[in-house]
């Protein structure tokens, strides 16, 4: 039991980890003196993190959890190649200093008014369509 306390122990660790790197490529990202094409990437890496769609869903044995377990990290790392060194390093000491307060519920609000419109929009198509 004491080995499971200490491996979870290492997941949340590992876990806070990755949300502070996300939050540091977000920063970096926004920053002038990244190149547009890193810019790009960042976005789509971030948009992919953020949004409750999966690639391949979750419920998929082994599978479901590749694109978490390697898609993620791998685009992360990618983007540590293609953003300037100076610029990930300011903005992994910004979020040192800030810790990312209010950029988790930020952008679940966002993906939660995208889905309302989107459904939104939806059901509007469709009583169109049955009308």
């Amino acid at each position: 039991m004491e080995g499971l306390r200490e491996r979870w122990t290492e997941w949340q660790q590992q876990a806070k980890a990755l949300k502070r790197e996300l939050y540091a490529v977000y920063l970096a990202s926004r920053d002038p003196r990244t190149p547009w094409y890193a810019k790009l990437l960042a976005v789509a890496i971030l948009a992919y993190a953020a949004s409750p769609i999966d690639l391949i869903p979750d419920p998929i044995p082994v599978l479901g959890y590749l694109d978490d377990m390697v898609l993620r990290p791998l685009g992360i790392v990618l983007l540590r190649r293609l953003i300037p060194p100076a610029v990930l390093t300011d903005a992994r000491a910004h979020t040192q200093t800030v810790q990312g307060a209010g950029a988790g519920w930020a952008a679940a609000l966002v993906i939660v008014v995208v889905w309302i419109v989107v459904l939104g929009l939806t059901g509007r198509w469709i009583y169109g369509l049955i009308r």
